[in-house]
């Protein structure tokens, strides 16, 4: 295979952008190591693509960086949590809990799977419901009448083409 065909071909490319298959990346390793040009040509388009990155970089606005300090010290600094930790073995609905050394969490069970909502909530529900039914009425009714005035445009100006035809 010639050496400049497969510099032209794409993969190195690929590689540089991370489109490239762990096939073709032992590849172009293997390419790499065996011929100078490969390398070249790599370190060359590596080289143009952080110009081209650097170039098209954004700043960001003043004071980011030390936000983000804040935060992570904020992190830092919150004390840590104490356990939950129940004395001796509880029951609840049925169900024993022991609180050994292994347990972590105290098992949950829900009565249902439905999510309720109060009920000033569903008439407001109810109510965006039928303004949605209202409003795509009206949409179709106005994309109707449009397309009929369309129509009726089309028609004036074939006759008024024939009229100056005359």
């Amino acid at each position: 295979m010639d050496i400049r065909e497969y510099i032209e071909s794409g993969i190195l490319e690929a590689y540089v952008l991370g489109a490239a298959t762990e096939e073709e990346s032992r590849e172009l390793m293997l390419y790499k190591e065996r011929y100078p040009e490969v390398r070249t040509a790599l370190f060359e388009l590596e080289t143009d693509l952080e110009h081209i990155a650097q170039s098209m970089a954004i700043m960001p606005p003043p004071g980011t960086f030390s936000k983000i300090e804040a935060s992570i010290n904020d992190l830092i600094n919150v004390p840590e949590a104490a356990p939950l930790r129940l004395k001796g073995p509880h029951q609840k609905n049925g169900h024993n809990f022991n609180t050994g050394k292994g347990d972590q969490y105290i098992e949950v069970e829900a009565e249902n799977n439905y999510m309720r909502v109060h009920k000033n909530w569903k008439w407001v529900f109810a109510g965006v419901f039928v303004l949605g039914k209202i409003f795509l009425i009206c949409a179709i009714y106005f994309y109707l009448e449009n397309r009929q005035a369309q129509q009726q445009i089309q028609e004036m100006k074939t006759e008024l083409q024939q009229y100056h035809k005359r």
